[in-house]
């Protein structure tokens, strides 16, 4: 991932060096938010090298409440309220680009992004998936991953790109798969690997870009 350009950092007077100026992570969620919970919540440690300065739903997603307690901005781009899916692809990313994010974090994003969202933030853009890719792409990772019967799955952290979780991975974590799961429970257990990983990578990443 191309390294984003960082903000300069910010002095007081003296010998003490003020606030360093965290990078900015915009937040695109479809459902509860629970990894924008962790990632939420991994800000109050002092070390957090990022900040979150938005947070953008395809729906009226139960997540965003989250951030308006917060007090972050928030903002709905419904594909419905678009003549069709390319003015949603530009009117996304234009909402994206009003936060003025160097990170884009898709955590449980349910659509696709478009070209206009991937030329103006590419190689800065990142998802989770509930596999361990290259196995088991696509929106039923989880039922998949039951139905070949393989012992084994886990959470993925890419890069976007233009294909469906093709992008490069980034990051990934083992889950066991129980003799009595359903692709609820198993997806609940994938779910609580995947925040910790996901906040470790968007950390990384934000540090990265600020040298930190």
């Amino acid at each position: 991932m191309r390294p984003a350009r960082a903000r300069p950092h910010r002095r007081g007077r003296g010998d003490y060096p003020g606030p360093v100026t965290r990078t900015p992570i915009t937040v695109l969620i479809s459902g509860t938010g629970s990894n924008l919970s962790a990632l939420l919540r991994a800000t109050a440690e002092p070390d957090c090298p990022y900040t979150v300065v938005g947070v953008i739903a395809d729906r009226d997603a139960t997540g965003l409440e989250q951030a308006r307690t917060a007090g972050i901005p928030t903002e709905v781009v419904r594909l419905r309220d678009h003549a069709d899916r390319a003015a949603w692809d530009e009117a996304l990313a234009a909402a994206v680009a009003r936060t003025e994010p160097q990170l884009v974090v898709l955590a449980g994003f349910m659509k696709l992004v478009g070209p206009p969202l991937l030329d103006a933030f590419g190689g800065r853009i990142v998802n989770t998936h509930p596999a361990l890719l290259p196995s088991f792409p696509g929106a039923h990772g989880v039922r998949d991953a039951l139905a070949h019967g393989v012992k084994i799955t886990g959470a993925s952290v890419i890069e976007v790109d233009a294909g469906v979780d093709t992008g490069r991975i980034l990051a990934q974590v083992a889950v066991e798969i129980l003799e009595d799961d359903t692709e609820d429970t198993l997806h609940e257990r994938i779910k609580t690997a995947e925040q910790p990983l996901l906040v470790d990578v968007v950390r990384r990443l934000a540090a990265e870009s600020t040298g930190r």
